[in-house]
């Protein structure tokens, strides 16, 4: 395979907005490492499936050693892969608690971290996180105190190391969506979720997918926080 070829890591990949964004980088020529828990490896040979834990150091590990074992190189890391729990602040447990940062904050220490490592020795790469538009427009009604706990964190630390590594050729940016269309909401819950947006409707996949390839094209913007999200943190409506 030549080294030329670029190559991105997707965490969160088996379904969903992850699901999504391999079919996106695949469709552009870029061969993909693919990661969540629950991946399989498929019929086609430019997608290497690791299955893991994200929150575990060693899954983000397997990852990056991999991509550049296989393909030589890393140009973009997507880190994709969250939980969301919704509930009163009072009621969340330990174990909400630990699954939230684990997966959202761990999870993306560990891969950004390893991957970046790759980059500043190459001198280039792209790193795009998903966080969620609740952390600047919080919504009366969807209680949501971890995700802004560790959203919120992760869009803070877009910033620091897009000023941390602007010299170094790697640009770090984050797309910060509303309520999507995905496996976690169930047609039933269409409706109600709709509402939660001022234009009126839930977003699709691809309005993600299409924020994180035009982020991949915009060599000039780093430390970005572009929001999709229907309008919600234009503020009240």
């Amino acid at each position: 395979m030549s080294s030329q070829q670029r190559v991105a890591i997707i965490t969160g990949a088996s379904q969903g907005i992850g699901e999504g964004l391999v079919n996106a980088y695949r469709a552009r020529g870029y061969n993909v490492v693919a990661t969540s828990r629950s991946i399989k490896q498929g019929s086609d040979a430019g997608v290497h499936a690791v299955a893991g834990d994200i929150a575990d150091a060693a899954t983000a590990e397997r990852a990056v050693k991999e991509a550049v074992d296989r393909y030589g190189r890393i140009d973009t890391l997507v880190n994709n892969a969250g939980v969301f729990i919704a509930k009163p602040f009072v009621d969340f447990t330990k174990e909400d608690f630990d699954y939230n940062f684990g997966v959202n904050i761990s999870g993306f220490f560990h891969a950004t971290q390893r991957a970046a490592r790759v980059m500043l020795k190459q001198g280039f790469g792209h790193i795009v996180t998903i966080t969620t538009s609740l952390v600047d427009q919080p919504i009366a009604g969807v209680p949501a105190a971890l995700a802004s706990l560790t959203k919120g964190g992760l869009n803070s630390v877009t910033k620091e190391l897009a000023i941390e590594f602007a010299k170094n050729g790697i640009r770090v940016n984050a797309v910060s969506p509303g309520i999507i269309k995905t496996p976690m909401h169930t047609p039933e819950t269409h409706a109600a979720m709709s509402t939660l947006h001022p234009v009126g409707r839930m977003g699709e996949v691809a309005d993600i997918v299409n924020a994180v390839t035009y982020l991949e094209d915009a060599g000039f913007v780093t430390g970005e926080i572009l929001h999709v999200d229907g309008g919600q943190n234009a503020g009240r409506w």
